[in-house]
Protein backbone atom coordinates (compact mmCIF):
# COMPACT_ATOMS: atom_id res chain seq x y z
CA UNK A 1 0.00 0.00 0.00
CA UNK A 2 3.00 2.26 0.93
CA UNK A 3 5.08 1.91 -3.08
CA UNK A 4 1.51 2.98 -4.85
CA UNK A 5 0.75 5.96 -2.27
CA UNK A 6 4.61 7.09 -2.76
CA UNK A 7 4.70 6.56 -6.56
CA UNK A 8 2.14 8.86 -7.15
CA UNK A 9 2.93 11.16 -4.61
CA UNK A 10 6.25 11.79 -6.59
CA UNK A 11 4.53 11.74 -9.72
CA UNK A 12 2.40 15.14 -8.17
CA UNK A 13 4.54 16.47 -7.49
CA UNK A 14 7.34 16.15 -10.33
CA UNK A 15 4.35 17.43 -12.43
CA UNK A 16 4.18 20.18 -10.53
CA UNK A 17 7.47 21.35 -10.70
CA UNK A 18 7.93 20.34 -14.34
CA UNK A 19 4.83 22.09 -15.62
CA UNK A 20 5.81 25.44 -17.05
CA UNK A 21 9.37 26.53 -17.50
CA UNK A 22 9.97 29.89 -17.35
CA UNK A 23 12.06 32.27 -19.75
CA UNK A 24 15.20 34.12 -18.12
CA UNK A 25 16.95 37.77 -19.55
CA UNK A 26 19.97 38.19 -19.09
CA UNK A 27 21.53 41.59 -19.92
CA UNK A 28 25.12 41.13 -21.63
CA UNK A 29 26.99 43.65 -23.59
CA UNK A 30 25.37 45.32 -26.91
CA UNK A 31 21.41 43.89 -25.57
CA UNK A 32 19.79 40.99 -23.36
CA UNK A 33 20.08 37.10 -23.90
CA UNK A 34 16.84 34.73 -23.64
CA UNK A 35 17.24 31.42 -22.28
CA UNK A 36 14.64 28.45 -22.05
CA UNK A 37 15.08 25.56 -20.09
CA UNK A 38 18.34 26.59 -20.10
CA UNK A 39 19.18 26.88 -23.79
CA UNK A 40 19.87 30.20 -25.54
CA UNK A 41 16.87 31.09 -27.87
CA UNK A 42 16.36 33.63 -30.80
CA UNK A 43 13.95 36.36 -30.50
CA UNK A 44 11.63 34.28 -33.07
CA UNK A 45 11.78 31.38 -30.69
CA UNK A 46 10.79 34.06 -27.78
CA UNK A 47 8.05 34.99 -29.42
CA UNK A 48 6.60 31.36 -30.53
CA UNK A 49 6.66 30.48 -26.80
CA UNK A 50 5.16 33.82 -25.57
CA UNK A 51 2.43 33.18 -28.64
CA UNK A 52 0.04 31.34 -26.00
CA UNK A 53 -0.43 34.47 -23.82
CA UNK A 54 -2.21 37.03 -26.10
CA UNK A 55 -1.40 39.61 -23.95
CA UNK A 56 2.02 39.30 -23.91
CA UNK A 57 2.28 38.35 -27.49
CA UNK A 58 1.17 41.60 -28.76
CA UNK A 59 3.57 43.89 -26.28
CA UNK A 60 6.23 41.47 -28.17
CA UNK A 61 4.91 41.99 -31.57
CA UNK A 62 5.35 45.55 -31.23
CA UNK A 63 8.60 45.04 -29.18
CA UNK A 64 9.78 43.20 -32.68
CA UNK A 65 8.57 45.88 -35.04
CA UNK A 66 10.66 48.44 -33.09
CA UNK A 67 13.63 46.15 -32.99
CA UNK A 68 13.63 45.92 -36.87
CA UNK A 69 13.15 49.26 -37.36
CA UNK A 70 16.02 50.34 -35.40
CA UNK A 71 18.21 47.76 -37.18
CA UNK A 72 17.67 49.09 -40.61
CA UNK A 73 17.56 52.55 -39.27
CA UNK A 74 21.09 51.67 -37.80
CA UNK A 75 22.38 50.11 -40.82
CA UNK A 76 21.04 52.89 -43.06
CA UNK A 77 23.55 54.63 -40.60
CA UNK A 78 26.12 53.15 -40.52
CA UNK A 79 26.36 52.60 -43.76
CA UNK A 80 26.31 56.59 -44.77
CA UNK A 81 28.73 57.10 -41.87
CA UNK A 82 31.09 54.33 -43.08
CA UNK A 83 30.64 55.48 -46.63
CA UNK A 84 32.44 59.31 -46.27
CA UNK A 85 35.47 57.45 -43.89
CA UNK A 86 36.26 54.54 -46.71
CA UNK A 87 36.63 57.14 -49.55
CA UNK A 88 38.33 59.55 -47.02
CA UNK A 89 41.14 56.19 -45.98
CA UNK A 90 40.66 55.75 -50.18
CA UNK A 91 42.62 59.27 -50.52
CA UNK A 92 38.90 60.41 -52.21
CA UNK A 93 37.08 63.80 -51.39
CA UNK A 94 34.89 62.59 -48.33
CA UNK A 95 31.24 64.06 -48.33
CA UNK A 96 31.10 64.87 -44.57
CA UNK A 97 27.35 65.90 -44.80
CA UNK A 98 26.84 62.46 -45.57
CA UNK A 99 28.31 61.04 -42.71
CA UNK A 100 26.47 63.80 -40.27
CA UNK A 101 23.32 62.39 -42.04
CA UNK A 102 24.02 59.22 -40.91
CA UNK A 103 25.34 59.48 -37.50
CA UNK A 104 21.94 61.30 -36.86
CA UNK A 105 19.95 58.94 -38.12
CA UNK A 106 22.02 56.41 -35.92
CA UNK A 107 20.77 58.55 -33.06
CA UNK A 108 17.47 58.41 -33.73
CA UNK A 109 17.71 54.33 -34.07
CA UNK A 110 19.71 54.36 -30.05
CA UNK A 111 16.06 55.44 -28.52
CA UNK A 112 13.85 53.07 -30.64
CA UNK A 113 16.21 49.70 -30.20
CA UNK A 114 15.43 50.78 -25.96
CA UNK A 115 11.93 50.70 -26.33
CA UNK A 116 11.93 47.28 -28.54
CA UNK A 117 14.30 46.03 -25.51
CA UNK A 118 11.75 47.46 -22.66
CA UNK A 119 9.21 46.05 -25.00
CA UNK A 120 10.51 42.85 -25.24
CA UNK A 121 11.20 42.43 -21.63
CA UNK A 122 8.17 43.27 -20.67
CA UNK A 123 6.01 40.76 -22.57
CA UNK A 124 8.33 38.28 -21.16
CA UNK A 125 8.39 39.24 -17.66
CA UNK A 126 4.34 39.36 -18.37
CA UNK A 127 4.80 35.42 -19.75
CA UNK A 128 6.59 34.55 -16.85
CA UNK A 129 3.91 36.23 -14.27
CA UNK A 130 1.69 33.93 -16.05
CA UNK A 131 3.65 31.02 -15.89
CA UNK A 132 3.93 31.39 -11.90
CA UNK A 133 0.07 31.86 -11.43
CA UNK A 134 -0.57 28.76 -13.98
CA UNK A 135 2.31 26.37 -11.49
CA UNK A 136 1.07 27.92 -8.22
CA UNK A 137 -2.87 27.18 -8.73
CA UNK A 138 -2.65 23.79 -10.49
CA UNK A 139 -1.88 21.81 -7.76
CA UNK A 140 -2.17 23.41 -4.28
CA UNK A 141 -1.79 20.05 -1.74
CA UNK A 142 -3.26 20.22 1.53
CA UNK A 143 -2.11 17.95 4.43
CA UNK A 144 -3.87 17.37 7.88
CA UNK A 145 -3.55 14.79 10.63
CA UNK A 146 -6.81 12.58 11.03
CA UNK A 147 -7.55 10.67 14.32
CA UNK A 148 -9.85 8.25 14.55
CA UNK A 149 -10.80 4.30 16.46
CA UNK A 150 -8.25 3.31 13.32
CA UNK A 151 -5.02 5.30 14.43
CA UNK A 152 -3.87 7.92 13.18
CA UNK A 153 -3.04 8.81 9.36
CA UNK A 154 -2.18 11.46 7.05
CA UNK A 155 -4.47 13.06 4.59
CA UNK A 156 -3.77 14.93 1.54
CA UNK A 157 -6.39 16.91 -0.15
CA UNK A 158 -5.65 18.69 -3.94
Amino acid sequence: MKKPFLTLTLMMLSLAFCNAQKIDIEKVFGGYKYTYNDELISIGDLANIIESNTEAFEIMKKGRTNRSLSGVLGFVGGGLVGWPIGNSIGGGNPNWTLAAVGAGIIVVAIPIASRANKNINQAVELYNASVDSKASNWMKPEFSLIANSNGLGLSMNF
